[in-house]
């Protein structure tokens, strides 16, 4: 990805090593499902030890990013946020000049720091219950190789809903940018579908999955009888 215009920077301690990064990519190559071309899109940030947190580091690597977009004369910089997990919070962007654009379900933000007035302001895709619509019978899993821990967790839900449910899982792996954006969720690059119904949009483990299941399998069968 690094042809299409990746860029992935770190924030090294001389005694800890790695302790936070950054991953952003022109919006056209962008794997979020969103439309963003002619902006930056930040794909990951975050700040791994709590001591380092609130000290202005995610600022500073926002602002590498910024300078970036500027040098390759860009409309702005985008990001989607959530409150939950695998994703950072919106008020560190809002902090440094961001402003909500958009939003999808369940809790996703759009947020874009243009750099002057006049472009078109970046969007969600959309239309998410046609996004789900390929999948409507059994259990997909929508994956991509950008987390490295997704290889494990992918196996493991595999097996899991093939020994407790009987289910075997149909796994639909994202090859490039177009297939992320058209992802049935925000989040773009994990999703698993089951019966068209989405279950998780965003990575889960093992065990977050059999919670869900089980949830989903008993409400099934109060249905029934």
């Amino acid at each position: 990805r690094f042809s299409e215009g990746l860029r992935f920077k770190v924030l090294h301690s001389a005694k800890e090593g790695s302790v936070g990064m950054i991953e952003y990519i022109p919006g056209r190559y962008a794997w979020r499902a969103a439309e963003a071309k002619g902006y930056m899109v930040i794909h990951c940030l975050f700040i791994l030890y709590k001591k380092y947190q609130g000290k202005g580091y995610g600022s500073l690597l926002i602002e590498e990013c910024i300078k970036d977009a500027k040098k390759e004369k860009m409309n702005g910089v985008v990001v989607v946020t959530r409150k939950g997990p695998w994703m950072a919070k919106k008020e560190l962007f809002l902090k440094n000049g961001f402003e909500l654009v958009d939003e999808a379900p369940p809790d996703f933000k759009l947020l874009v720091k243009k750099f002057k007035k006049g472009p078109r302001s970046p969007k969600f895709r959309g239309d998410w219950k046609k996004r789900l619509s390929p999948y409507s019978k059994g259990l997909t899993i929508i994956r991509s190789d950008q987390c490295p821990y997704l290889e494990k967790w992918v196996k493991e839900i595999s097996e899991t809903a093939q020994e407790r449910y009987d289910l075997k899982a149909k796994v639909v792996e994202l090859k490039n940018c177009k297939d992320a954006q058209n992802a049935p969720s925000a989040y773009g690059t994990f999703s698993i579908v089951y019966n068209g119904k989405l279950l998780a949009d965003h990575p889960i483990s093992n065990k977050r999955f059999m919670n869900i299941m089980n949830k989903e399998v008993k409400g099934i069968h109060e249905l029934l009888f």
